[in-house]
This record gives C-alpha cells, sequence and structure tokens, in this order.
C-alpha cells in the first residue's frame, strides 16, 4: 500500500471499550501535559485536543520553535534534502487545536505536587503528564568524548544544528580524505539510522570526494538490515566503506577531539570528519520525574503509563516497552493509544485496545530504498510482536524505487499528523 496522509492518518482502528472519567480538582478542565514535540509528543497533544473537543486542557512543552525531524535527516546530509525540508513548527496545534504551545525547558517533575517547573520559573499543573523527550547520551560511552566535543566530533542524532554541522564538515572534506563513525551499542534511536548516514555520506563523497575513504567503527556483532545495506554498498560504493565490528575491535575505541584521532582497538587513524555517536538513554527529564530504570523508563503496554505512576505516561525513544524499536514511527503510534487512554481516563469516553505498527525505511543511493516492520500488540509483560517484514536482497530496481516513494509518502502523513 503506497502512504499518503490520509491513509496514514486512518491506518488505526479497533473495536472500543468503556473508560472510567476522572475529574480533575479544584479547576474547571482536567490537564494534561505533554512534554517533547517530536513524532510522539506533537502527536499525543494533537490526538488528545482534537478528540475531546475542547473538554481537555492541553499544553505543550518543547524548547524549539523549529523541530528537525530525526527522520529523514540522513537525507538531508546526503544531499536528497534541505534543512527547511525537514523543518516544522507549532502554530498550527495551537491555532487549530487549541494547544497551549510553551517554548520553554521543562527542568522540574512534582508528582506529589503534579506539576511541572519550566526553566523560566513557570510552575504548570497537571492530572496526566506524558513525556515524550527523546535520547540523551550516556556519559562515559565512547572514550574521549563527551557532549563539549560536540562540535569537533558531531553526533547528529538530535536533528537541525547538529546535522547542519554535520553535512559542513563533509563538505569541507579534503580529497581524499577519511569518514569516520563510531556506531552506538544497543539500544538507541533508529536501529537502521547510522547505516543510512553511512549509505548517504558514501553518496556524497561518491559524487564529490570519490577517492575519500569511510570508516566505521561498531560495538555491535551485527546491525538491523546488513544484509540489505551491504549489498547496497557494494553495489553502489564499492571499495568506500570499511564497517569493523564487535569481532575485529569495533567496541574497543578511543578518540581524541583535540587530534582529530581515532584508536580502534589501539590502531589511531586520523579522521578528517569524525561523527561519534554514543550509547543513549531517555532524555533527561524523566530521569527528573523519577520514573526510569536509570537509563529507560519502564511503561505499561496497554497505555504507555508508566511503572512508577500511573498519571505519568513515557512515550517513543525513552521508552522502554517491549519489542517495539525506537523510532519516529513507533513513538507516533503510541501516541495514539497513549492519547486515547487518557482522553478516556479523564472524559470517560471509550478506549480502543492498544495495537502498534512500526515501519523503518532507508535510503541507499538515489530510488534504492529499503525497510522492515512489524505489527505488535500489548501483553501484561510488554509491547510484544505479532509478525514483521522485511526487504529482500536482489529485488528490482522498480521495487526499490516504490519502496523510497512509499517512505516519502509516508514521512508526508506522519509530519501532518505531528504537527496538523
Amino acid at each position: 500500500m503506497k502512504l499518503n496522509r490520509r491513509s496514514f492518518v486512518g491506518a488505526v482502528a479497533a473495536t472500543t471499550l468503556a473508560a472510567p472519567m476522572v475529574r480533575a480538582a479544584g479547576h474547571g478542565k482536567p490537564r494534561v501535559v505533554v512534554v517533547g514535540g517530536g513524532a510522539g509528543g506533537a502527536t499525543a497533544a494533537r490526538y488528545i485536543a482534537k478528540d475531546s473537543d475542547g473538554a481537555i486542557d492541553v499544553t505543550l512543552i518543547e524548547p524549539t520553535r523549529t523541530y528537525y525531524t530525526c527522520f529523514f535527516s540522513n537525507l538531508y546530509i546526503g544531499g536528497f534534502k534541505s534543512v527547511s525540508d525537514i523543518g516544522h513548527t507549532y502554530g498550527t496545534l495551537a491555532s487549530e487545536y487549541g494547544i497551549n504551545v510553551v517554548h520553554d525547558w521543562a527542568v522540574g517533575v512534582d508528582r506529589d505536587a503534579k506539576t511541572v517547573t519550566l526553566a523560566g520559573g513557570a510552575t504548570i499543573g497537571y492530572d496526566k503528564l506524558i513525556l515524550s523527550p527523546g535520547i540523551d547520551f550516556i556519559d562515559g560511552s565512547v572514550a574521549g568524548w563527551d557532549i563539549s566535543a560536540q562540535n569537533a566530533m558531531p553526533h547528529a542524532y538530535k536533528a537541525g544544528s547538529q546535522s547542519e554541522l554535520l553535512k559542513a564538515q563533509l563538505m569541507a572534506m579534503p580529497e581524499g580524505g577519511t569518514y569516520m563513525m563510531v556506531a552506538p551499542p544497543n539500544p538507541y534511536r533508529c536501529p537502521p539510522g547510522p547505516y543510512e548516514r553511512v549509505s548517504m555520506v558514501a553518496h556524497y563523497l561518491k559524487n564529490n570526494n570519490p577517492t575519500a575513504k569511510i570508516i566505521v567503527a561498531d560495538p555491535k556483532a551485527k546491525f538491523s538490515k546488513q544484509g540489505l545495506f551491504e549489498e547496497g554498498w557494494n553495489n553502489h560504493y564499492a571499495g568506500m566503506i570499511d564497517w569493523i565490528g564487535e569481532e575485529f575491535g569495533g567496541g574497543n575505541v578511543e578518540v581524541d577531539p583535540g587530534a582529530m584521532t581515532v584508536s580502534i582497538d589501539g590502531e589511531v587513524t586520523k579522521a578528517d570528519v569524525c561523527n561519534v555517536i554514543p550509547a543513549m538513554k531517555a532524555g533527561r527529564i524523566a530521569e527528573i520525574a523519577g520514573v526510569t530504570d536509570g537509563n529507560w523508563a519502564p511503561v505499561n503496554a496497554v497505555d504507555m503509563s508508566t511503572k512508577a505512576d500511573p498519571d505519568v505516561y513515557v512515550l517513543g525513544d525513552a521508552s522502554q516497552q517491549g519489542d517495539m524499536p525506537k523510532s519516529g514511527f513507533s513513538a507516533n503510534s503510541q501516541a495514539k493509544v497513549c492519547a486515547n487512554a487518557v482522553r478516556g481516563a479523564l472524559t470517560g469516553s471509550r478506549v480502543f485496545p492498544a495495537k502498534f505498527a512500526n515501519t523503518c525505511w532507508s535510503l541507499i543511493e538515489t530510488n534504492d530504498g529499503v525497510k522492515v516492520g512489524a505489527t505488535y500488540e500489548a501483553t501484561d509483560e510488554k509491547i510484544a510482536k505479532v509478525d514483521g517484514f522485511i526487504s529482500a536482497t536482489g529485488e528490482s530496481a522498480e521495487v526499490r524505487k516504490a519502496t523510497y516513494e512509499e517512505s516519502e509518502g509516508w514521512y508526508t502523513g506522519i509530519t501532518s499528523d505531528m504537527f496538523g
């Protein structure tokens, strides 16, 4: 099925269940505060606002006025998209859905008082709190690198200025130079993401700096869509990419941002561009709220509520939910389940049984798109995979082009679903 806005938005349908109504204490409308305006948070805020028809007061807290999607940011690096193509604003959520959009950092959560504190000093009360803060990085996970080194060795795993910086560094590489990536350990945001990035960097270099080299130091023994990526690299970028996995020391890495060197299992290489993608954990506000296990936030599959507090929900990358990958599609899918459950709890409206889906598309070269995906259901233990699919090696050019075009339709659909 070719995805577009209508088919994407209408993809979820199910029978309904009754839900108890919870009244907010001491004020008029029930209040929902959503922290984080990405694929999880923006979707949840929009669905709660539009489906409650004004019965719920929705506040969305997001520090950036323009949100740049991590999905498709690799295509910007490869030259297939402009930075404006992946940037989105919140005006429609405010004007058409009545969402109170606050551009500030959430810096505190008092779960007893049910308040969120902002960096600017304001305090906002809630009846239900939805956290969708994405990822932060684990200090010390790559020897020699911390967040202060992100300008010398960018991660570009939070899209926007980091994506622009990495692309600028790529464009400034000397002829025959070396691009190095330090790939992350599991679990991390967007499992195919680093390898799509390698493909997009290779695409750029093939057309602009064809004698350049790409070296990937990877702590994992295998990675998402590995057969598909390796087939694509052999077909399109033969001799350009050297992937060093766990068996050959890919996890024994140390970087020196000042000298721009990378040591892989004791062998030091000078890098012209070094893209360090560290180990990840839930965005800081989830830890501040006290709903993480140290790295991720365990949640109940049926509604994405946290194990620590039934009135706090965690969506997307920050959640520890079971079998779903950490992806934009997953966050959007989880947000709809959560929004329906929250609306039901606050207004007594019907609640749909939880069903989830995900697809991750990757572009390897012009019109050479591949995908992997699955459907999921809620069990008592986790979000559990029901069935899945993946592109096959050796597919025709027509099939691969159709897969890429499908991804373009999905991007249009999900960003409309997020931002209106």
